[in-house]
């Protein structure tokens, strides 16, 4: 199916029954356009047609304008502020084959040599059309196709990058690929103003898919980049702050805290069915916690001590030490013997005001043993220079 080549324009013509047939709030648009067109002044028409895609009122007119008087001049005007455009006309299309048929056209007319970044753009939105019709293969090949042009392309547009990272993110989303998700929705994040660029009700949303994804990825397990972002604040005083606290003590390796939210996890089936592993996740977490907390020069624990810290029998400390050191949170070794692990390193991580409490207590103590050392060589030093 084709959508019907739009009739030649008749500006006179088009400005007259626009004019009679919508609000009186966009007239002026309509009269800036007929100035505009006349005088071929096709930036400052862009931006007038900006001005009216944007306006709330526009909405039951956007096809007809797109169609009938901006598809006269689409080739004169930036491609990219056009593929723009034609996204935001294409969400004014309730049928799904005349929703993706409408993007498809507009992208086979765009010059993909010329325009990378507008041909990007329309990938990305018809791979997400196909995404809420179902159709995940041909979005997988839509995404790949446009990933393969923004890998030649520099200084990309934030808006082109925004709209490639959330088709990626719902794409995992609806395969339940928790660590894919997590990372392309950060991305998303990194190219949109939160405040502005997102509703309330959508940073709420991505705030959860976000905490879920963390907890639930089996390869995430540094949340500091999520910590400190800002979307998190859109769970405060919502049924879900407490996804906000469990997230802070997954990041602390807190098992007793962990505890004490476990009975709020059937608010969250997802994670109450996955309890046990979460329970692992968990002990992982307070094992990188507890080797940090130690000095570098004493960082070979008895899996006793590995035990109480992670409130796990001493017969299961050998596999969580070996799971740690595959997912590569630590590296060393096991003296399997002497029923100990010797850590060479933990993974950098995010600390909370606590920990950094704790870490500035250690400093404090190393900086008063070099005043120790410092004052016993001392007279030795001086007595050498004399």
């Amino acid at each position: 199916m084709t959508l019907p080549q739009p009739p030649k324009l008749v500006l006179d013509e088009f400005i007259g029954t626009a004019l009679s047939a919508t609000p009186a709030e966009l007239h002026p648009l309509f009269e800036s356009f007929r100035t505009l067109y006349t005088r071929k002044l096709w930036h400052q028409l862009t931006k007038k047609l900006f001005e009216f895609f944007n306006h709330p009122l526009s909405p039951p007119y956007r096809v007809d304008v797109f169609e009938r008087f901006v598809r006269d001049f689409e080739g004169k005007i930036n491609q990219l502020r056009l593929a723009e455009m034609g996204v935001i006309v294409a969400k004014n299309i309730d049928n799904p084959q005349v929703h993706l048929t409408f993007l498809t056209s507009l992208s086979s007319r765009i010059d993909t040599k010329q325009s990378q970044e507008a041909s990007v753009l329309l990938l990305a939105s018809i791979a997400h059309a196909k995404l809420l019709y179902g159709d995940l293969e041909g979005t997988r090949s839509d995404m790949d196709a446009a990933q393969k042009l923004l890998d030649t392309l520099e200084n990309v547009d934030n808006g082109v990058n925004a709209a490639y990272y959330s088709v990626s993110a719902d794409y995992f989303k609806a395969k339940a690929e928790y660590a894919p998700y997590y990372k392309n929705s950060l991305l998303y994040l990194a190219c949109v103003d939160v405040e502005t660029g997102m509703s309330p009700e959508e940073r709420l949303a991505r705030a959860h898919d976000l905490g879920i994804s963390a907890l639930l990825g089996d390869t995430i397990y540094n949340f500091g980049e999520l910590l400190m972002h800002p979307i998190l604040d859109s769970l405060n005083g919502t049924q879900h702050e407490w996804l906000k606290k469990l997230l802070f003590t997954f990041n602390e390796g807190s098992i007793g805290k962990f505890e004490a939210l476990a009975p709020l996890f059937p608010k969250e089936p997802i994670l109450q069915e996955n309890y046990a592993f979460l329970r692992q996740k968990i002990c992982l977490m307070a094992l990188i916690e507890a080797v940090f907390k130690r000095n570098a020069n004493n960082r070979t624990m008895s899996f006793q001590t590995i035990a109480e810290e992670t409130r796990l029998p001493v017969n299961e400390v050998e596999h969580l030490v070996m799971k740690a050191l595959s997912l590569k949170l630590i590296k060393g070794s096991l003296d399997q013997v002497d029923a100990k692990a010797q850590i060479t390193w933990v993974q950098p991580r995010v600390l909370s005001r606590e920990q950094i409490g704790g870490l500035a207590k250690r400093l404090e103590q190393w900086v008063n043993k070099l005043n120790q050392v410092e004052e016993r060589i001392a007279p030795e030093v001086l007595a050498q220079g004399s």
